[in-house]
């Protein structure tokens, strides 16, 4: 049982973060483009995107 619930809390947290990574691309002052290319990222691989997009997205 606590499985699920920290299965479900953690999946909670991520989607979270990817909305608040997805809200920053929009205010960032990057082409269309890479803005469209990153959130494909985020959506396609929510961990693996989120952690990229930190690391080597748009400042």
């Amino acid at each position: 049982m606590f499985g699920l619930e920290v299965g479900g809390i953690f999946g909670l947290l991520i989607l979270i973060a990817d909305i608040w990574a997805i809200v920053k691309i929009f205010q960032s002052h990057a082409s269309t483009g890479s803005k469209v290319l990153w959130i494909v990222i985020i959506l396609l691989l929510p961990i693996i995107g989120l952690i990229l997009w930190y690391l080597m997205g748009p400042k």
